[in-house]
């Protein structure tokens, strides 16, 4: 990565991570971030899938399974290792500025695989149910957003490890959204 485009990445990662600093923040950003946090919302997607479209809820949930593992498998096991970006929480030249606030864990940056996930996730929903749930979009990308940000607020992700995941996920939403919609009515 040409080193300006480094340099704004870290900018932008010491804005959000300590200039935006604040004890709302230090104390919800970090369950944002939480797959476990958003649990009411996975079972209320597989719910109301499964009751209001039955058959077709089910084939919907489904491809929402693949959507999600083909943007996880692409980020996390594919990406990650070929990159081998370290985390801002475990970059020495960041260690200054760092505001820490969950453990940083092992594994590599870039791309953000939680960027990746939710926004492919919601890219596939919004696609699918957008004529008839016409605020589906706004819900579905301030969800993505708000983990993206969590994790570049408790310092675990560049803005650009964000970027590229919320592009790849969009993509990846995008192509199962093609493919429910080649062998499905529209709903």
């Amino acid at each position: 990565m040409p080193p300006y485009l480094l340099h704004i990445d870290q900018r932008v990662f010491r804005f959000i991570n300590s200039g935006l600093s604040n004890s709302f923040f230090d104390w919800i950003m970090p369950y944002m971030r939480l797959p476990q946090f958003w649990i009411p919302v996975y079972v209320f997607i597989f719910v109301f899938c499964l009751w209001r479209y039955k058959k077709q809820g089910l084939i919907i949930i489904l491809l929402l399974l693949a959507t999600f593992a083909v943007a996880d498998f692409g980020s996390a096991s594919i990406v990650k290792p070929l990159v081998h970006r370290v985390r801002p929480c475990n970059d020495p030249a960041m260690a200054p500025y760092l505001i820490s606030r969950v453990p940083c864990g092992t594994g590599y940056s870039f791309p953000s695989s939680h960027a990746s996930n939710h926004f492919a996730i919601s890219v596939f929903l919004i696609i699918i149910f957008h004529r008839r749930w016409r605020w589906i979009w706004f819900w579905a990308l301030l969800w993505a957003a708000t983990v993206c940000f969590a994790q570049m607020y408790v310092g675990v992700h560049y803005p650009i490890d964000i970027l590229t995941g919320a592009l790849y996920g969009t993509m990846v939403g995008y192509l199962f959204s093609l493919v429910h919609k080649k062998y499905q009515p529209p709903v």
